[in-house]
C-alpha cells in the first residue's frame, strides 16, 4: 500500500485520503504532501523527507502540496526527491505516476486552473472524524499569506457531490463531518453566485441529510459569517457547537496591516450573537504573534481579546516571513519576541480551557 505523509491543513488531509484510495494496490510509493504557510513548515517538509528517503531508500518519493507549488526548486535540488508535482497537477497524480515521466519537476500556473476537483472517498484512516472538501482557494490577499499563491483562485465542489460524500462517509460508520476547504466561508453553489453561498450550503446539508448527527466547520472567516449562518446554529443541534475563528490579531491597525477585513469588535460581537443562540458554544482562533510593526500595546490587544472574547482554544504561530507578501517588507519583529509573545498568548489559551 502507498505510504501518504500529510503535513498541514485539514484540505491536504483529505486530498491525502484520496491518494490512498487511487493507490491501494501501489507498493514501494511515498507522497509528501507539503504545507507551505510557514517558513518553518517547509523546513520540516524537507526534513520529513531527508528522513523517508533513509528509512525507504528504494521507494519513488513523490513531493507535491503547497511548498511543492510555491518552492519547487528547492525540492528539485535534493537527491531524496523523484518527482515533484504541482498542486494543479496532483488532481491527476495517477496519470503522472502510470506512464514514463522524464522531468523531475511538473509544476504549472495553479491560476489558471478554474476547477474544484471532486472525489468520492469512503473514510479516513484512524480518524472518527472526517473532512469534507467544499472549496479551493481563496480570493483574498492578507498581507502575510502565500497559501492563494500555492492553491489560486476561490471554486467550489459541486453542492450535488459535496451531499454524495457526506452520504458515503455516513454510510461508512462516521458520525462527525467537518466541511474544509481553504476559505470555507467563499463557498459559492455556481461561479455566477454573487457572494457567499455557505449559509445556503449548510442548510441544505440539514435539510437533506437529517440523520447527519454532527456538523462541524473548519476556520471561519469573523467577516464572512452572516445573520443566515448564525440563525442555523440556533436551530440546528446537530451543528457543533465549537466554531474555529480565523482572527490573526486582536489590534485593528494590526489587523488593517494584515488586510484583514474584520475589526476586534467584530469579533466580540459575532462571538455574543453565536452565544445568544447557543449558549453551550466555545470558540477557537488562529492568532499570529509578532506580525511585522506590532508594538507590546497591540499584543497585549490581542491578550486582551482572547479574555473579552472568551476564546480558549489557540492555535497560535510566531510571524513568520514568506518571500513575495507585501508583509515581508515591512519593518519585522525580532524573532525571539515573536517566539515569546506566542509563549505567552499559548499559555493564555492553556489557561482559560
Amino acid at each position: 500500500m502507498v505510504e501518504v505523509i500529510t503535513l498541514g491543513c485539514r484540505i491536504n488531509s483529505y486530498e491525502s485520503e484520496v491518494f490512498k484510495e487511487k493507490f491501494r494496490d501501489r507498493d514501494n510509493l511515498i507522497i509528501v504532501n507539503t504545507c507551505a504557510v510557514t517558513g518553518e513548515a517547509e523546513r520540516q517538509c524537507r526534513q520529513t523527507i531527508r528522513k523517508l528517503r533513509k528509512l525507504h531508500p528504494d521507494a519513488q518519493i513523490v513531493v507535491t502540496g503547497c511548498a511543492a507549488q510555491i518552492a519547487p526548486e528547492k525540492f528539485a535540488a535534493m537527491e531524496e526527491v523523484d518527482l515533484i508535482l504541482g498542486n494543479k497537477e496532483k488532481t491527476e497524480i495517477e496519470k503522472y505516476l502510470t506512464q514514463e515521466i522524464t522531468e523531475k519537476t511538473i509544476v504549472g500556473d495553479i491560476f489558471s486552473y478554474d476547477q474544484c476537483d471532486s472525489y468520492m472517498i469512503t473514510g479516513f484512516e484512524g480518524r472518527h472524524k472526517a473532512f469534507v472538501q467544499i472549496q479551493q482557494g481563496c480570493n483574498h490577499r492578507c498581507s502575510y499569506c502565500i497559501i492563494p499563491y500555492a492553491r489560486g483562485h476561490n471554486r467550489s465542489v459541486p453542492l450535488p457531490d459535496i451531499l454524495a460524500q457526506i452520504r458515503e462517509l455516513i454510510k461508512q460508520g462516521f458520525q462527525e463531518i467537518c466541511l474544509t476547504g481553504v476559505d470555507i466561508c467563499s463557498y459559492k453553489i455556481s461561479p455566477d453566485t454573487r457572494g457567499s453561498s455557505f449559509s445556503i450550503l449548510v442548510q441544505t446539508i440539514l435539510e437533506e441529510i437529517p440523520e447527519l448527527p454532527s456538523l462541524q466547520f473548519g476556520s471561519l472567516d469573523p467577516a464572512a459569517v452572516d445573520g443566515k449562518l448564525i440563525a442555523l446554529i440556533g436551530q440546528y443541534k446537530n451543528i457543533y457547537p465549537h466554531f474555529h475563528l480565523s482572527i490573526q490579531s486582536g489590534d485593528n491597525e494590526v489587523l488593517r496591516q494584515m488586510r484583514r477585513r474584520h475589526t476586534r469588535e467584530d469579533v466580540i460581537n459575532l462571538c455574543q450573537k453565536i452565544r445568544s443562540v447557543r449558549k453551550d458554544a466555545t470558540f477557537g482562533a488562529d492568532f499570529i504573534c509578532g506580525f511585522p510593526t506590532e508594538t507590546d500595546e497591540q499584543f497585549k490587544n490581542t491578550l486582551k481579546l482572547v479574555t473579552e472574547a472568551q476564546i480558549n482554544k489557540l492555535h497560535v504561530f510566531p510571524y513568520s516571513e514568506r518571500p513575495g507578501t507585501p508583509a515581508a517588507a515591512l519593518k519585522q519583529v525580532p524573532v525571539e519576541i515573536r517566539k515569546e509573545r506566542a509563549r505567552l498568548l499559548r499559555e493564555l489559551g492553556e489557561s482559560d480551557e
